[in-house]
């Protein structure tokens, strides 16, 4: 007897290694991937412009991470005693403009060095509608709670993602032949916009992915991150208390279909060792400085040391500062 529906996991997905270079950029959801992804010690750039929802926000952040693009105070505005971006999150916003700019045009540089080494990048899209600012008419990623007037409300097309997406591939595959895209939907709930109007939403990111992975076979995939929350898993008691975002053990669930699908057998190995280890480092004492959290710090520096070796192309400094800084002196 079959109590739920299974959903399948499509061909053609990439198959990644544990030193393959990632990079993810959409909702929230894509954060959280990006958290297990940066855990389990792949190396792989999260949201350079923080949390971005609709299509077109994204593709613009992308075209300016491959052009380098370095913004300028022209760029910002000031709102509420803070200078924000209209592409970014409010993660960058501060009450100084220049400290926005380091911090903005940082990110920008770091995901540009990565760009070229690439070698998956993960594109989460969370809902069609997009708002335009009336002074520039253009689609910002946030709008940082400023007045509704400020702004114009639509949706996208399905054409209008696919063209504008078909360009930004074909430059992207063009520069790194050895680029696998693959898009995922937000299971995100948006029910600010009514149920059937985030139905209609999210059927409008569906179709345009498929005419992209259509257009791009063997080039750009899609994990179906949103038909197993939905479908799948098809329970409020996946949904925290605002029954918008995925609990914890939803997003567990959807990770390990994730390991499943676009893992080489080895690479979950080494995701599943680095994951113990950060989950280790993570407890917190009982009785700090005593005999058995010393012998736990030892524990914890060898086996530091022991995936150090193992992996070397893996990032250890956090945890190699986390033990040293903890583990008391033997003088």
């Amino acid at each position: 007897m079959n109590l739920y529906t299974t959903v399948s996991l499509p061909g053609g997905l990439p198959r990644l290694e544990h030193d393959s270079r990632l990079m993810l950029l959409g909702s929230c959801f894509a954060t959280g991937m990006g958290a297990r992804l940066t855990q389990a010690k792949f190396c792989c750039d999260v949201n350079p412009y923080g949390v971005l929802y609709n299509p077109l926000s994204i593709s613009t952040a992308l075209r300016e991470v491959v052009a380098r693009r370095h913004y300028a105070e022209a760029d910002l505005c000031l709102h509420g005693g803070l200078w924000h971006s209209p592409m970014h999150h409010g993660d960058f916003s501060r009450p100084d403009p220049q400290e926005t700019l380091g911090l903005i045009n940082t990110r920008i540089d770091r995901a540009h060095a990565l760009l070229d080494r690439l070698d998956c990048l993960l594109l989460t899209l969370g809902t069609a509608y997009v708002y335009r600012q009336r002074s520039t008419g253009r689609v910002v990623g946030n709008c940082h709670k400023m007045p509704e007037t400020d702004f114009v409300r639509t949706r996208l097309t399905v054409d209008e993602i696919a063209a504008d997406y078909t360009s930004l591939l074909s430059g992207l595959l063009a520069r790194r032949p050895g680029l696998h895209v693959v898009f995922t939907v937000s299971p995100i709930r948006h029910l600010r916009d009514g149920l059937h109007a985030n139905q209609l939403s999210k059927a409008t990111l569906l179709l345009a992915v498929d005419r992209l992975t259509e257009a791009f076979a063997g080039r750009v995939s899609y994990f179906p991150a949103y038909e197993i929350v939905v479908d799948e898993l098809r329970d409020y008691r996946f949904y925290g208390d605002d029954l918008v975002h995925p609990t914890p053990l939803a997003a567990d669930y959807v990770w390990e279909r994730f390991a499943q699908a676009c893992l080489s057998p080895q690479a979950r190995q080494a995701a599943d060792e680095c994951a113990a280890l950060s989950r280790m480092l993570a407890h917190r004492p009982l009785h700090p400085g005593s005999e058995q959290h010393r012998a736990f710090l030892q524990a914890a520096r060898a086996r530091v040391e022991q995936l150090a070796a193992r992996y070397p192309y893996a990032d250890f400094q956090q945890e190699y500062l986390q033990t040293s800084c903890n583990t008391p002196s033997d003088k």
